[in-house]
């Protein structure tokens, strides 16, 4: 039987899979997808912490149920960086990332059609968890490459010390379990 760590984030109790990470720490698995009561509530909490902002952009893929109901909320277009290039791309830009629950290097590649539309304008990074900081310092590279104004890094739970952070918008500290 798996083991659970319990957590109220945005008003609604979860159950997260407790993950071994290595030797001497397990983390809580947060899971948006299909989680669709939690997409909602968490996207209307964080969306009153926000300062204002033109744009949503988000890293490939587990923070895009978030971000598209952030956006049918506000009403403000969300774009994604992508993880591998798409034939539609028009003059695609990418940088490089490692983050804690990846074994390899991950690319993030935004379109440069997408990039040149949210060029100069006030933008949030959005992320499920912000825990290394890793992804969160490839997509300010990405957003440095169009000039653009990251008014907020938001996420729904901060992991470990990335809830010590002032230059982050979270709801939930989750932390890390060491053994």
């Amino acid at each position: 039987m798996s083991e659970f760590y319990t957590m109220n984030i945005a008003g609604l109790e979860r159950q997260l899979p407790i993950c071994p990470l290595n030797e001497n720490i397990d983390i809580a698995g947060f899971i948006i997808f299909g989680d669709v009561e939690l997409t909602v509530k968490a996207s209307e909490e964080l969306l009153k912490k926000l300062p204002e902002f033109d744009y949503i952009v988000t890293p490939e893929a587990k923070s895009i149920p978030l971000a598209y109901e952030m956006s049918r909320q506000c009403g403000k277009k969300y774009f994604v960086a992508r993880k591998r290039k798409k034939l539609y791309m028009q003059n695609p830009v990418e940088v490089n990332v490692r983050s804690i629950t990846t074994d390899a290097v991950q690319t993030l590649i935004l379109d440069g059609a997408d990039g040149e539309q949210i060029r100069g304008k006030r933008v949030v990074v959005l992320d499920d968890v912000i825990s290394t900081g890793e992804s969160l310092k490839a997509m300010d590279a990405l957003m440095e490459k169009f000039d653009v104004e990251v008014v907020a890094k938001a996420a729904v739970l901060a992991e470990g010390d990335a809830a010590d952070r002032t230059d982050i918008v979270f709801l939930e500290k989750l932390p890390l379990l060491f053994k």
